[in-house]
């Protein structure tokens, strides 16, 4: 989709979630070729009429070069013409520059520059007491730290998927329960609200992102997803791969993230919002390279070390490629923490669980008190590129505005 007709949809939203009627629309929808079954289904679940038009719109924007067109044919076909000449109108319409303000740099003469002329030394530090860390000192700002003072700090939902249908073709999860109780009372320990959902269908967990995603988190300070499942590789614009439910259907990780963006969760807005994905990313398998230095082998028992991998699902039919352009605002306040690199498996012991959260629940334990967030998924990505002959790097996608604290 050209980006004049992206900008015609996001100026005339307004007008088309207050006055589209949505059903008409879903069988032309689909005879065009621009939504599969699956996804309208999706659409119509997404609640009252205006918010089926807005997330109809959203989705929109990623479904090719022909969509806009289209979509306006299918608007005069169903009487609509008016909302498709609106959106002609938009589209044909020079952009809006901003207006700036006039900002002129001012002079600004530190305490400190004064007290240490002598000495050539300009000092800013500001102690981690005073931003309620404990810990030695460290070059930042308040402003430049999450807020994280609300009890609880915020819901954290866990996902965990163990057992899987006969006509999914998805093996057992087996130590995926023992995933699932280190972070549920990792995340209690933590100061959050723990829920935790148990072998659910894609629909099923479809259901319940949205559900937290609408609550009204206006009082609390950051939100919490961890998904425990079989994963795959996805078609994707903004976050790459996918995690199945027990029936064998995917769902894309960005989908998930969407849920919870500026757009769609607006009491989230500005505050923190951390996925934990512990699943497959494809089926590579990567049994590493030579470094000078020995690295522990950590074999796992004999028989017990499994994968979340799933094969990789192209596509079907003739429709447009998805325009690999962002869609959507761009994720602000978003972390995504993937068990592995896109493309590769996820390793997971039958008695001690996955490697990811084996880590990651030991280096909270030990760094949450006094550590940003980054710096331990650090700690974790190097922890669990270390172990086993065949070899495992998890890796994150960082929207984060600030630096990240557990309040503990």
């Amino acid at each position: 989709m050209e980006e004049q007709q992206r900008r015609a949809l996001r100026r005339g939203r307004a007008r088309l979630v207050a006055a589209l009627r949505v059903e008409p629309l879903w069988d032309p929808l689909e005879q065009r070729g621009l939504f599969t079954r699956p996804m309208l289904e999706e659409l119509q679940s997404a609640g009252s009429r205006g918010e089926q038009a807005r997330q109809l719109i959203i989705d929109l924007e990623t479904r090719g070069k022909q969509a806009f067109p289209a979509f306006l044919s299918i608007l005069r076909d169903t009487g609509q013409g008016d909302l498709a000449e609106m959106l002609i109108q938009e589209c044909e319409s020079r952009p809006v520059l901003p207006q700036l303000p006039n900002l002129w740099p001012v002079e600004l003469e530190l305490r400190e520059e004064k007290q240490r002329k002598s000495h050539g030394i300009v000092s800013c530090w500001i102690s981690q007491q005073a931003l309620g860390i404990r810990g030695s000192l460290i070059v930042t700002c308040p402003c430049q730290v999450y807020e994280m003072k609300a009890n609880p700090c915020g819901h954290c939902l866990i996902l965990n998927n163990v057992n899987f249908s006969r006509d999914s073709g998805l093996s057992t999860r087996d130590g995926s329960d023992i995933d699932c109780e280190k972070l549920e009372r990792r995340f209690k320990a933590l100061r959050f609200t723990v829920l935790t959902r148990r072998d659910l269908k894609a629909q099923e967990m479809v259901l319940e992102l949205q559900k937290l995603s609408r609550q009204d988190h206006s009082a609390l300070d950051c939100c919490i997803m961890v998904i425990l499942s079989h994963g795959c590789q996805t078609s994707h614009i903004q976050f790459p791969g996918g995690v199945y439910g027990t029936d064998g259907k995917p769902i894309p990780i960005e989908k998930i993230v969407n849920y919870f963006n500026g757009s769609n969760c607006p009491s989230l807005r500005g505050k923190p919002k951390l996925f934990f994905i512990q699943a497959c990313g494809g089926e590579q398998r990567d049994q590493g390279f030579v470094v000078d230095c020995d690295s522990p082998e950590d074999e796992a028992p004999g028989g017990s070390l499994e994968s979340d991998a799933t094969p990789f699902r192209v596509p079907s039919g003739n429709m447009d490629e998805p325009d690999a352009i962002a869609c959507l605002p761009t994720p602000s306040d978003i972390l995504v923490s993937y068990s592995t690199f896109p493309g590769f498996v996820s390793w997971r012991e039958k008695l001690s669980g996955s490697w990811y959260v084996e880590m990651l629940d030991s280096v909270l334990e030990q760094y949450a008190h006094s550590e940003d967030l980054l710096g331990m998924l650090v700690r974790v990505a190097d922890a669990v590129s270390a172990k086993g002959r065949y070899k495992q790097m998890p890796g994150c996608f960082n929207f984060l505005r600030k630096k990240f604290f557990f309040a503990c």
